[in-house]
């Protein structure tokens, strides 16, 4: 009899347990939303970013959209770009867009770490990232809220 009755408070302490787990695991609306409001703020440094270098690009007078993105793709080669015959104003042209780009990455990047770790909080970070993988609800909830966000932000 005894042995029936610690039995069934192990079993009832383990089901109990894992059922205090599943309930800190579970993501709350706010976690949610908290979250996406991070992801739409940095998407919409990205869009930003993407715009600006483009309109480097485009407004440059020392070099065209089709000849940057020829030589873009071999800035860090000197021979190919002699071989091109890219000039130093080329050159310098897609540097500047390149220190541009690695300018805004970093401010990009510097964002995302403030904001997870400061407004949304790491623990609550890693908790709605891994439940966005795991929890096709939490991740429709976390769908919609983002498409709401972006249709708020006119995008």
């Amino acid at each position: 009899m005894k042995i029936k009755f610690f039995m069934t408070v192990i079993l009832g302490t383990m089901w109990l347990g894992s059922w205090a787990q599943e309930e800190s695991a579970a993501v709350s609306d706010d976690d949610l939303k908290r979250y996406a409001v991070m992801m739409d703020s940095i998407d919409e440094m990205r869009i930003s970013l993407l715009a600006e270098i483009s309109e480097m690009v485009k407004t440059n007078e020392k070099i065209t959209v089709s000849r940057y993105n020829d030589l873009f793709k071999i800035i860090d080669d000197q021979d190919k770009l002699a071989a091109e015959n890219a000039t130093p104003e080329e050159i310098a042209a897609i540097k500047a867009v390149q220190a541009r780009k690695d300018e805004g990455t970093t401010e990009i990047n510097d964002a995302f770490k403030s904001l997870a770790k400061e407004y949304v909080g790491a623990s609550t970070y890693n908790k709605v990232k891994k439940a966005l993988t795991a929890d096709t609800a939490a991740k429709s909830k976390y769908q919609a809220m983002l498409d709401e966000l972006k249709a708020d932000n006119g995008g």
